[in-house]
């Protein structure tokens, strides 16, 4: 993994300023324009949001700028409720006569809409009162020639690991702010800030049909607290420059070890199955799943929303609704799924707080200890395949089946014999949670979702 080593040239000197257009007051005016006029017509319930983005983003290739981008945002989104009709609309002109209008196009969707008993604003009681300074907000005051320097020095460090980095599919720099404020007719009123910057880079190594490529980013909501470009472009050399001499393994079961960010995915994939939408459409596998055992019993998944600086941290969902940390799965079990006002309804349920999405889960095995990075995790794998690489969709949700292309390294013995390309990997995720052995304590953070490597102990490996 890429140290946390800033370049101090990324630093800002003096507190930024926000480079927002509005400010939250005017916001606040908007959003509440829109609902005394959404009253007015005669609407049951009404919300609206007001939201404003910013930023840079620059692009460079074999040590030439190739594109910079700015990009700056408005919108006004309104929701009318007529009994439990509900229609949407939306303007970024944020004019009286415009507010008006998409109050009104909201209005009349929602009165030629079907009924739909689930359809409404939260509960009273459900609506966050405690707005929490989860330390979001880090503007980051660069120009798009610094953006440029470091998108420059980032591909200049993987050229500089090895003469065998021969090519670039370029590097880039991102700077992204916005900021809101939403309101409803049940009583919620709230909004914040934040940022999210980003660093990448994507070497190739290697010469005609023996080249492979590789990419690394570090991506973080204060821009002094990522890698620094030289540290980013060498871990993405050094990933491409291993994937030198790949072969093709014959087919075999074996056990795999999914590398950190791809152990994200799977993650990702439990998400998908127990969030409210596929559960009340009975789109999968794991409807009805909840006190039920479904990965295995050393496993734990936590959320918890309110982590300072956070990817996934947030002092409420996107209908206003309390959010809470909890246990998701506990001793292997699902201990509660991931609802919304709405797909709560449908299921006769409470919502969880996760219009929206989840909030900052963790993946933990019971049995990881401090030591077992990397290196201890190979060794638990001993003989089978170790991936880096995931492609195509394959996962269907509905039977759970799992099938994706894939690249990595055969290990031997607890050590990594050669890498391997065009092979695909293949199982069911009911039989893959179960089978989880080990969670290594190498954990990334992808987003909302920070795991370790997984080493899942049987899959198909389809090879030549």
């Amino acid at each position: 993994m890429t140290q946390r080593s800033p370049s101090r040239a990324t630093r800002p000197a003096h507190q930024p300023q926000t480079g927002f257009s509005y400010s939250r007051d005017q916001f606040e005016e908007l959003v509440d324009a829109a609902l005394a006029h959404a009253r007015k017509i005669g609407a049951t319930d009404a919300g609206a949001e007001a939201s404003e983005g910013c930023g840079l983003s620059v692009s460079v290739r074999k040590g030439e700028l190739e594109n910079v981008e700015r990009n700056r945002d408005k919108s006004l989104g309104v929701t009318v409720y007529v009994g439990h009709r509900r229609g949407n609309a939306s303007t970024s002109d944020f004019s009286k006569a415009a507010i008006h209008q998409a109050v009104q196009a909201a209005f009349d969707i929602a009165r030629f809409t079907a009924e739909d008993p689930a359809a409404g604003l939260p509960d009273e009681e459900d609506i966050a009162t405690d707005h929490r300074d989860l330390d979001l907000f880090h503007p980051w005051e660069i120009d798009s020639e610094q953006a440029v320097q470091l998108a420059l020095a980032c591909e200049a460090a993987a050229f500089a690991t090895s003469k065998r980095i021969t090519n670039s599919e370029g590097a880039g720099v991102s700077a992204q702010q916005s900021h809101f404020f939403s309101a409803h007719t049940h009583g919620f009123r709230g909004g914040y800030a934040s940022s999210r910057h980003s660093l990448s880079v994507a070497p190739i190594a290697g010469k005609g049909a023996h080249m492979q490529r590789d990419a690394w980013h570090s991506s973080m909501r204060a821009a002094n607290e990522m890698a620094s470009p030289q540290a980013v472009g060498r871990y993405a050399a050094e990933r491409a420059l291993s994937r030198l001499n790949s072969r093709k393994i014959p087919t075999t079961e074996c056990p795999v070890l999914f590398e950190s960010p791809l152990a994200a995915g799977l993650l990702g994939g439990f998400v998908q199955a127990v969030s409210g939408g596929a559960l009340y459409r009975k789109s999968s596998f794991l409807v009805d799943s909840l006190g039920k055992p479904v990965f295995a019993k050393h496993i734990d998944i936590t959320e918890d929303p309110f982590i300072p600086r956070g990817k996934g941290s947030s002092p409420f969902d996107d209908e206003g609704v309390r959010v809470q940390a909890r246990d998701v799965v506990k001793g292997g079990r699902v201990q509660g799924y991931f609802l919304s006002t709405y797909s709560a309804r449908k299921l006769g349920m409470k919502t969880t707080g996760n219009a929206g999405g989840s909030h900052n889960l963790v993946m933990r095995s019971r049995l990881t200890r401090s030591g077992d990075d990397l290196d201890a995790m190979l060794k638990k794998l001993g003989t089978g395949l170790f991936v880096i690489e995931l492609m195509g969709q394959g996962v269907n949700y509905v039977t759970g089946d799992y099938s994706r292309g894939a690249s990595g390294f055969w290990v031997e013995n607890g050590q990594i014999a050669f890498p391997v390309h065009e092979i695909t990997i293949a199982g069911n995720l009911k039989t893959m949670f179960k089978g989880i052995e080990a969670i290594g304590a190498d954990t990334y953070n992808y987003g909302a979702k920070s795991v370790g490597s997984i080493l899942v102990n049987r899959m198909k490996v389809a090879g030549s």
